[in-house]
């Protein structure tokens, strides 16, 4: 069994204040697999005193410096490649699929900042002006289970690409993975107190870096519900935000679509990360005169994905993160089937011979309207639903009839018509004909997905707060 016992606080790894523990569980099989020490508010707080400290001299650096800082992070943790695409099968059950793919593209987010920041303008002249763009201090970054390393990389290739410093809390279930990031972070040699890992629960380290008066602004990626009460904390002490939140994003496929090419995509899609993913597109959107066709097309991709142990190639699907996201699917599926939605793959219950994880049957409904909840709220596990639309205008009606607006997704055999389409979509993020990504476009919701942008320069003017100097 392995023991996490350590945090990052300026520079080294030290032991916790905190004294409670969290068990790390294989979902697998739901075997005990380690066992992390939580902080507490002692040492979150220690962690923003580092940060501040070394923000005074941190946020002074050159932009060169800053680009060679970023080249440190991205080559020790492209060092560490394999060792977290192991840790991440096994702790939180990612498909070897899909770990694989994320891990390859870790590298991006220093790359993308890098390429930002060799043209980025720090200082403009407006009339007879000056506007200067200068770092807004200390940031706290919280992280979730998901998309850990992910979502920790990109943040902080951003912050740092700013100038500013970080107190990460990532989440507590994602501690071996951590535990990598941390060493490689460390590896990479920045200045002390630059980047700081404190591992601990959202309603004490969470709390104290939202209510914190030394933290300038919070980064959060997680729920809806956790986001809004990081906003509503954040308020009092007027610090920044970006917040990136759940979604519920709707995949159109146009009356003139390859349905043999564009059906096989959108299940894929719906599943990936085992349907673990904000912005997974849960929500499938046919012309009715077709319905028919893509049932039998959506039917047989389904019974042909492989739920099965994260770690084999050829796992489509693996388990959710824990027995109560588990539970939380099987009540979905229960719940879709009480609304009168037709079943058409996968159910209820746990796959043969997988009983010991917490595995989920590849699931599809069909004839399900909007209304529903099982359409109208996220599930975070394998469950797609199919959406009958009768007119083109009645299914863009249909994709922002949504709290959400993370992403979207058009398929048509005209890419001029799929665009047409797609500016008519509230959401922030859009794919024409399947599953592309950009790390320097922007990412993030509109309405209650999230507020801001991350990547690019969008991601990088978040960390940024602009100054006017007139004569």
């Amino acid at each position: 069994m392995k023991k996490v016992n350590r945090i990052y606080i300026n520079g080294e790894f030290v032991m916790p204040n905190g004294t409670e523990t969290f068990n790390l569980v294989n979902p697998a099989n739901n075997i005990k697999i380690g066992e992390v020490t939580l902080a507490d508010e002692i040492d979150t707080q220690k962690a923003i005193a580092a940060a501040k400290k070394a923000f005074k001299t941190f946020s002074k650096t050159t932009a060169s410096e800053r680009i060679q800082y970023l080249e440190q992070l991205k080559n020790a943790v492209l060092k560490r490649e394999q060792d977290l695409t192991d840790i991440m099968i096994e702790e939180y059950g990612g498909t070897h699929q899909f770990v694989t793919l994320s891990n390859k593209h870790t590298g991006s987010w220093f790359d993308s900042m890098i390429e930002v920041l060799r043209y980025f303008e720090f200082e403009k002249n407006i009339n007879s002006s000056i506007v200067k763009l200068q770092p807004v201090g200390v940031v706290g970054i919280i992280t979730p289970w998901n998309a850990s390393n992910s979502s920790i990389c990109s943040k902080v290739a951003a912050a740092v690409a700013a100038g500013c410093t970080v107190v990460i809390k990532p989440s507590e279930m994602s501690s071996l993975q951590t535990q990598v990031l941390m060493e490689a972070f460390h590896d990479a040699g920045l200045p002390n107190g630059v980047i700081n890992f404190v591992t601990g629960l959202g309603n004490v380290v969470g709390t104290e870096l939202t209510n914190n008066p030394d933290v300038s602004k919070i980064s959060f990626t997680g729920s809806t519900a956790v986001g809004k009460l990081i906003a509503k904390n954040a308020a009092d002490t007027m610090k920044r935000v970006t917040l990136e939140l759940g979604g519920k994003s709707p995949n159109i496929i146009l009356d003139d679509a390859d349905l043999q090419k564009a059906i096989p995509t959108a299940v894929y899609g719906a599943y990936m990360n085992s349907g673990q993913a904000c912005i997974a597109p849960t929500r499938l959107l046919v012309p009715e005169d077709k319905l028919q066709e893509v049932n039998a097309i959506a039917k047989s991709v389904a019974e042909k994905m492989v739920v099965g142990l994260p770690e084999n190639e050829d796992t489509n699907v693996g388990p959710m993160v824990s027995v109560k996201q588990f539970e939380r699917v099987q009540n979905y599926i229960k719940l879709g089937l009480e609304e009168g939605a037709v079943l058409l793959a996968g159910g209820e219950g746990k796959p043969e011979g997988l009983e010991a994880g917490n595995f989920v049957k590849a699931t599809i409904f069909t004839n399900v309207r909007n209304d529903m909840r099982i359409a109208q709220e996220e599930i975070f596990g394998p469950v797609l639903s199919i959406i009958p639309y009768k007119t083109e205008e009645e299914a863009i009606e249909i994709a922002n009839d949504t709290p959400y607006g993370l992403a979207g997704y058009v398929s048509s055999a005209d890419y001029d018509h799929a665009l047409r389409v797609a500016s008519q979509i509230d959401a922030g993020r859009i794919c024409i004909n399947g599953f592309s990504h950009d790390p320097m476009a922007p990412f993030g919701g509109f309405k209650q997905s999230g507020i801001g942008r991350e990547y690019g320069a969008y991601g990088l003017q978040a960390y940024l707060e602009p100054k006017a100097v007139l004569k």
